[in-house]
């Protein structure tokens, strides 16, 4: 296992602490700062000078598949060339920490995520991450001999194509007044969005994380530990690694394609190390609209693409129909819908997917509201039955398939909304928690994360 920097000292003592970021939406980090006792290494900071305007890049991965369109027959080269074009910058950004300059590669960040109104973790200071998913019940991936419940720990970052887009939101009024407008939000040809995952199970717990890279954040939310009041500096694991790109020409049903790595540890590192052990977990560019997975369970998806040769754990948490979602995704969850006038609890229900969530991506700049949620719910945020169970449409029913339908970036789920091209982090993290930050109101979504469960208040700080 290859680690990071990393103090031996974990006792509580007092907190090196920055005052509290109000209003700021490109602060560095929560506030949170850790002691020297447990940490001396390099500190995240946020990349926010967003170009205006950059060539149009070179498309690889278009020639991988001859410049046609993607299939289930050719997503797998077309994968392939799409990490071989990340491959230059992530592995520095992986293994080589002390070494990342984004600014310099020209990898962006989205502003406000460092913020989080004081009251939830926001980016921590290390790495600039923030809590993707918690808990995610050690009974999804017993298969693979998972023993406890994990967290997972999320930073995506944007190519300079990408960082466009941020620019049109954000850079006019210095990130204190967002420009959500149809074409604001709409990314060029070719953006690329990246983004880690790392869980707080090592190998002692999860034996799939065996030699796979550790990062140390500075956190209190840990499923696998139970947590901490204070927040202290913990080592989590490189399990998954996400990169979309904005191609209408290979993908033209929504413009996008979504491509999952996962780790997997009987792969041999390679000339490039641990990346060379991120295996291709699938590809997806459609919802697969005309297959109504829960009337026909055995409806070929021809929109998905998923690895046959990619470790088990990786496909444990496919979603809906075995739509892509990669382990962090949260793509199974706890239901309940009404059949009939009868109540059914489901647990680890397949009900969203890759792109099923990220096409949800709108927000509704009069009421300052996402109207939907990322997964079928009745309400947004989702509410709650039996103290677990995610209230949800019918599985297959007509308002199921809304979170199932192929729509362009430019066209959003709800009417009265403006889409967001899929930018879920704009959406559902940025956006939200600009709100809470400029109007002293704390957003409905703020403090969720992405299964719609609300995550512990940070104390500490």
């Amino acid at each position: 296992m290859k680690l990071g920097f990393f103090g031996i000292g974990l006792c509580l003592i007092p907190l090196a602490v920055a005052a509290a970021p109000v209003a700021t939406p490109y602060a560095n980090n929560n506030g949170a700062l850790p002691p020297s006792s447990q940490y001396t290494g390099p500190l995240f900071k946020l990349s926010h000078a967003y170009p205006a305007k950059v060539a149009a890049p070179a498309m690889p991965w278009r020639g991988a598949i001859q410049n046609g369109r993607i299939t289930v027959q050719n997503a797998s080269a077309y994968a392939e060339a799409l990490k071989a074009a990340v491959g230059k910058d992530m592995p520095t950004l992986l293994f080589d920490y002390a070494h990342w300059d984004a600014a310099a590669r020209g990898w962006y960040n989205e502003p406000w995520l460092g913020s989080a109104n004081g009251n939830y973790g926001g980016r921590e200071a290390i790495h600039g991450m923030y809590v993707g998913t918690d808990e995610l019940d050690a009974s999804l991936f017993a298969a693979s001999g998972l023993t406890k419940p994990i967290s997972t720990y999320v930073l995506t970052y944007y190519d300079k194509v990408a960082a466009q887009t941020l620019n049109h939101v954000w850079s006019a009024s210095a990130g204190m007044k967002p420009n959500v407008t149809s074409t604001s939000t709409q990314f060029a040809e070719g953006a690329l969005i990246v983004k880690a995952a790392f869980v707080t199970a090592g190998p002692d717990v999860w034996p799939v994380m065996a030699g796979t890279q550790a990062w140390p954040l500075y956190i209190t939310t840990n499923a696998t530990t139970g947590g901490s009041t204070l927040p202290k500096v913990t080592n989590t694991y490189l399990m998954q690694f996400d990169i979309i790109v904005k191609d209408s020409q290979s993908a033209p049903d929504t413009g996008w394609v979504f491509m999952t790595l996962v780790y997997d540890s009987n792969v041999k590192p390679g000339p490039n190390g641990i990346w060379d052990q991120m295996v291709v977990l699938g590809a997806q560019w459609g919802n697969d609209p005309q297959a109504n997975s829960t009337v026909n369970p055995a409806a070929p998806l021809l929109q998905n693409w998923n690895n046959p040769a990619a470790p088990a754990y990786g496909g444990a948490t496919f979603g809906w129909g075995n739509r892509l979602s990669g382990p962090n995704d949260g793509a199974m969850n706890d239901i309940a819908y009404k059949d009939g006038i009868k109540q059914q609890l489901v647990k680890n229900a397949q009900d969203s997917s890759c792109m099923s969530c990220h096409s949800t991506a709108q927000w509704n700049p009069k009421t300052n509201t996402m109207p939907s949620f990322l997964l079928p719910a009745t309400s947004n945020p989702p509410q709650i039955a039996s103290k677990q169970y995610i209230v949800s449409p019918p599985p297959g029913s007509p308002d199921w398939l809304r979170w199932f339908q192929n729509r362009k970036g430019n066209v959003p789920m709800d009417a009265g909304s403006i889409a967001a091209d899929f930018d879920m982090v704009l959406a559902f993290k940025s956006l939200p928690l600009w709100y809470t930050a400029t109007t002293g109101k704390t957003h409905a979504l703020t403090g969720f994360d992405l299964r719609g469960k609300r995550m512990p208040p940070r104390a500490g700080k």
